[in-house]
């Protein structure tokens, strides 16, 4: 099956909700779904970046978010809760790739933080966080809420870098030894062992949300060169230019698990060509790891304690 934008069905009425919007994988997903009328709300870093963006796509409404700091994450979920936003979609795109050890906002390794966290804290807040931790009023503050803004699916986008990935619970913020490498399989091992767990609650909860994972394989955008430095970004610059598949068809696997009918919550979508590096939109397996619940509850339960956000299920709106 050669699964392409064709494919994609009239997505007017719809809301997606796409984090990272601006570039890359995120970009090519807004626009192929502005192309088939959906509207989509773009949560971008840069204002500046954005802007431009949506000059060029000629749709596409902005909403600033820095996922590696979560005061950004909970204002991006006070506002969409406050202006009462209905979504559809949201699409967990946005990510950080390979830079020199850094700490966020709040001091945890970026990749970790931008990558999982935010996306983490961003996910249980729409769908309905019971309390996000700064009061005790069961998230009535607006930054929390037990209603879903989320009404069909959460996509989560991961990489065939968590293959080799764990979640390092003695050194989680690289300070004993970091590498750009390791962390970041750190954080997408996280989205794998994140998704499925949120599949397994949703349907727990008995709620209609998905919870769908994605990959790119190896697709080229500014990812690759943007966050690594000296001979790892000269070598991810010539694996862009004669190895990676062009962004749009990479985007191709977050877009058939955002609106085909076919997807399936705890499905995990990637390329079928050899190695899941190149090719059309398939369901993968993640590696076996990955699919451990102990792992998954383990690091749930610390995630709701790094972000202050408790997940108590979804309800319908």
């Amino acid at each position: 099956m050669r699964w392409t934008e064709a494919e994609i069905g009239d997505q007017g009425g719809k809301t997606f909700l796409v984090t990272g919007a601006n570039s890359g994988l995120g970009y090519e997903t807004t626009r192929a779904l502005l192309a088939k009328g959906a509207r989509v709300i773009m949560a971008v870093r840069s204002e500046a970046k954005g802007r431009a963006a949506v000059q060029k796509l000629g749709g596409g409404e902005l909403r600033i978010v820095d996922l590696a700091d979560l005061d950004s994450v909970r204002a991006l979920a006070v506002g969409l809760r406050r202006d009462r936003e209905a979504i559809d979609v949201l699409v967990n795109n946005a990510g950080v790739m390979m830079p020199p050890r850094t700490l966020s906002a709040q001091g945890h390794e970026l990749q970790f933080a931008a990558n999982h966290l935010g996306h983490f804290a961003l996910t249980c807040l729409l769908l309905g966080a019971g309390n996000d931790g700064h009061d005790g009023n069961g998230g009535n503050d607006g930054n929390g809420g037990n209603d879903s803004l989320i009404s069909d699916r959460v996509v989560t986008v991961s990489s065939t870098l968590h293959r080799p990935g764990r979640i390092h619970y003695d050194d989680l913020d690289g300070a004993g030894s970091y590498s750009p490498t390791r962390y970041y399989s750190q954080s997408k091992f996280a989205n794998v062992l994140f998704a499925l767990e949120l599949d397994r609650r949703l349907r727990r909860a008995g709620s209609p949300v998905r919870s769908i994972l994605a990959h790119p394989g190896y697709s080229a955008t500014n990812l690759q060169t943007s966050g690594p430095t000296g001979v790892m970004k000269a070598f991810m610059r010539v694996g862009n230019a004669v190895l990676a598949q062009p962004a749009a068809r990479g985007a191709l696997n977050q877009l058939y698990a955002a609106v085909d009918p076919r997807a399936e919550g705890g499905q995990f979508i990637g390329p079928d060509g050899m190695g899941e590096n190149r090719g059309w939109p398939s369901v993968v397996e993640p590696v076996a790891r990955a699919k451990d619940p102990a792992d998954a509850q383990r690091l749930w339960t610390l995630s709701e304690q790094l972000t202050g956000v408790q997940f108590e299920g979804a309800r319908s709106r």
